[in-house]
């Protein structure tokens, strides 16, 4: 069922997520597009959330966005106002004040991000939550797997000092699988949907940003617009029950991207073997910290991650069957 609805407001619109947003040149949606867009929110009882770009709006803008409950995600640069504020690489930090209370989310290469742990464990100590997100997860080889293992020890050590000390940080690829019980996926598609400034409906940002053509044709589609509502065709691909493997699997906090499932397996439902064994590390780090934590208190007493021994699903599906 649809519960959100993403409004790019600009074709520069900062990314929030795995794929890249490389436009340079800005097209502002029309304000009766925006308007309409808020109407067909409200019709359909979706939550907005607005994506802006790193350029000021009008002032009309501003008040139209304000007439509704919404939520900001904007990038660093527009001075850090919103609720989610985009940091694009760990040197943004040097810039930016900090607030509390406010969710900051991290687009950061892989090469980055193991070079720099220091400063992402620094960062993840300062906030009230953080979303790591990296941005070139299709060049992840299976050589990266003990480095993707010591960073994420060492951010779950300083997640265990913040906890010794009484602070409850909250982080994407340590926390969240601690406190699940089921899929806690991408979700587009299913549950949330992107209203681009042409005016038409896309699975998600990355599907109206790109200009990729594969194999099986272009990967810039739209599934609809506001005159004639939306058409996902075969829409039940989007949603959990239709995946096999990942209906089965207990790595709750994995992203399971749509977008880089399109582009990495040619199949929506079908993540790639990189973010499968990713979200595993993930997985198998929660259990770790979950365990640590326990040291200094009564952490979510009877909830338990079991150990496994794989970190692709797909190596023991026969196993399953």
């Amino acid at each position: 069922m649809m519960q959100y609805l993403v409004i790019l407001l600009d074709d520069t619109s900062v990314s929030f997520c795995h794929y890249s947003n490389d436009s340079k040149e800005s097209n502002l949606m029309p304000i009766e597009t925006l308007k309409a867009g808020i109407v067909f929110a409200m019709k359909e009882n979706l939550n907005i959330q607005f994506v802006y770009p790193c350029h000021k709006l009008p002032q009309e803008y501003l008040e139209v966005i304000d007439r509704i409950d919404h939520t900001n995600i904007q990038p660093a640069c527009r001075g850090g106002n919103g609720e989610v504020i985009v940091l694009n690489d760990i040197d943004d930090t040097e810039t930016v004040v900090l607030r509390h209370g406010v969710s900051y989310v991290l687009r950061i290469d892989k090469l980055t991000l193991f070079s720099k742990v220091d400063k992402v464990c620094e960062l993840l100590q300062q906030v009230m939550r953080l979303n790591v997100v990296i941005a070139d997860v299709e060049t992840f080889k299976d050589k990266d797997i003990p480095l993707y293992k010591e960073f994420l020890n060492k951010l779950s050590m300083a997640a265990e000092l913040s906890f010794s000390k009484g602070k409850k940080v909250q982080c994407n690829l340590l926390t969240d699988r601690m406190v699940l019980d089921k899929m806690n996926n991408c979700g587009a598609g299913d549950t949330t949907i992107t209203l681009a400034p042409d005016g038409k409906f896309y699975i998600c940002p990355a599907f109206y940003l790109t200009d990729e053509v594969d194999a099986l044709g272009r990967l810039n589609y739209s599934i609809g617009d506001l005159q004639n509502g939306m058409n996902i065709k075969n829409s039940q691909l989007y949603k959990l029950d239709y995946a096999p493997l990942c209906r089965q699997c207990d790595a709750y906090q994995c992203k399971r991207c749509i977008w880089l499932n399109r582009k990495m397996t040619y199949e929506v439902n079908t993540p790639s073997h990189e973010q499968c064994v990713m979200g595993h590390l993930e997985r198998n780090a929660s259990r770790n910290l979950l365990q640590n934590i326990r040291k200094y208190g009564t952490f979510l007493s009877g909830r338990d991650i079991r150990e496994i021994n794989y970190l692709d699903p797909f190596d023991v599906r026969k196993e399953r069957e």
